[in-house]
């Protein structure tokens, strides 16, 4: 019977669910949320914005996006507890700290327990607005250095690069966090997704399905591209040296990093909103090589675009945290800023029709055999 069993490894080409937030076209590199396309937004809108298109499920209005900003900005406050744990673990990586964090909010907010949808939209605005928090003052505390308070006058992204560096960035950095953030906004049923769906499926509160979410990111196979894209770079060196790294690498058998996708085939189409954003800060923050490194990769990279091998939005993410001076165990963290709306989305559309995940393993073990006391195994 088990003969006729397809085990598809990592549920991969599955359809677990319905879902009508992200419409992703892995061959043709097409990305939509809710029916907009990913260019449009990454051109015309905000985080703020894009943060209530996915949850709502429309485009705000000029007065519902500033009641919806209002609430965002009103979310910027820690208990006081949460700054005494981030001290206590101030030396561990930013992704465990970030996760002790959530999962202590889940503890010390009284609203954090409830289930309902409306518990889970405020709830959800509410984390969108601390996460950054929490990343930011963690880099502080471990510095030696008083967190920043937060800047109710600065947008979402400008406020995070506020309070992570201490000044306020310019017009065009602030909008290139921006970008960022909405690039890494939702991106269907990605492992930190669906691991959060999952813990929802058992009626667990935002918090945990969160915390799910955080510790299955925080994975070097779904949230480490970035990272690995920057060291690639520090490797080469300089422009000059990107050929030679990538023939080596591609007659090693070697994977390039920032190539390549689980879904797309073509281009990534987050990848272009990035590039020249990177040129741009790069000039700006007077160190142009980092950007001439990464198109001297693209440009040795073309002969095997035929073979899906195509740049991907991790590649330029990097060196744009790079440039900003942020060290590269907070890439993670800053994707997780990103992300938040998209995991909010996703679970609230798990609440909406809920149903305990459970899928099968096919069992391959030895068959029924006799039970021997332990006195008498040999």
């Amino acid at each position: 019977m088990t003969d006729d069993v397809k085990i598809n490894r990592g549920l991969k080409g599955i359809y677990f669910e319905r879902s009508g937030v992200s419409l992703i076209d892995g061959a043709k590199g097409e990305l939509l949320y809710r029916g907009y396309t990913i260019h449009d937004l990454a051109e015309h809108s905000t985080f703020e914005e894009v943060c209530y298109l996915l949850i709502h499920g429309e485009l705000p209005t000029a007065d519902e996006l500033a009641a919806f900003d209002a609430e965002l900005k009103a979310a910027r406050h820690l208990p006081a507890q949460i700054h005494d744990i981030i001290f206590a673990c101030k030396d561990g990586h930013p992704m465990d700290v970030l996760r002790t964090a959530v999962s202590a909010l889940a503890a010390l907010e009284e609203d954090s327990q409830t289930t309902g949808e409306q518990a889970f939209l405020r709830n959800g605005i509410r984390l969108t607005a601390q996460v950054p928090m929490i990343i930011a003052a963690h880099e502080a505390i471990r510095n030696g250095r008083d967190p920043v308070a937060p800047d109710p006058n600065l947008s979402h992204a400008a406020n995070w690069l506020w309070m992570l560096k201490g000044e306020k960035p310019s017009e065009d950095a602030a909008r290139l966090a921006d970008v960022d953030l909405i690039l890494h906004a939702e991106h269907g049923a990605n492992a930190s997704a669906f691991a959060a769906r999952v813990t929802v499926g058992t009626e667990a509160n935002l918090h945990g399905a969160i915390v799910t979410a955080l510790s299955t990111l925080a994975g070097p196979a779904h949230g480490g591209a970035a990272e690995d894209v920057m060291k690639m770079v520090k490797e080469i060196g300089s422009p000059e040296n990107a050929a030679a790294y990538v023939k080596a690498k591609r007659s090693n058998r070697e994977a390039v990093t920032g190539f390549g996708h689980r879904v797309y085939r073509a281009e990534d189409p987050r990848a272009r909103h990035m590039r020249e954003g990177v040129r741009k800060l790069g000039e700006e923050m007077g160190a142009p090589e980092w950007y001439e490194i990464l198109q001297g990769v693209v440009e040795a990279m073309k002969p095997y675009a035929r073979h899906g091998l195509n740049v991907n939005v991790d590649f330029y993410s990097g060196v744009i945290y790079q440039l900003h001076g942020i060290p590269m165990d907070l890439y993670v963290p800053i994707f997780a800023i990103g992300r938040m709306p998209g995991w909010i989305v996703q679970c609230l559309e798990q609440q909406r029709s809920n149903i305990l995940i459970r899928p099968l393993t096919l069992y391959n073990g030895p068959d029924v055999r006799p039970y021997v006391p332990v006195g008498q195994r040999g």
